[in-house]
């Protein structure tokens, strides 16, 4: 990522080496990832972390939730691309699904 800013649009190319380990894939038009839990709670326990991170970094992802799985969304809808700001998240919430033993789906 470079000396890229925040308001940057990045590439696929651009953060395919800083997503790897994530969960999280650049489909063309924002970052995305699916995490499998093992029940709903689960989920939520994941997503409360997450919202933690996301408050302090002022930058939310979008978020489907359910049974057993939670999806998150990452782009910077300022900007209306991917940023650095989106990629620094998906590290974070590839992290806390890491500590809390939850898997990419």
């Amino acid at each position: 990522m470079g000396g890229m800013d925040a308001h940057t649009p990045l590439a696929r190319e651009e953060v395919e080496a800083d997503l790897a380990g994530t969960g999280f894939r650049h489909d063309g038009e924002r970052l995305t990832a699916e995490f499998r839990t093992r029940d709903f709670a689960g989920s939520v326990r994941l997503l409360d972390a997450v919202a933690i991170e996301a408050d302090a970094a002022n930058h939310h992802p979008d978020v489907r939730l359910g049974w057993g799985r939670i999806e998150f969304d990452l782009v910077s809808h300022d900007v209306g691309a991917v940023t650095a700001r989106d990629v620094a998240l998906a590290r974070v919430i590839g992290g806390i699904a890491e500590a809390q033993g939850i898997l990419p789906a």
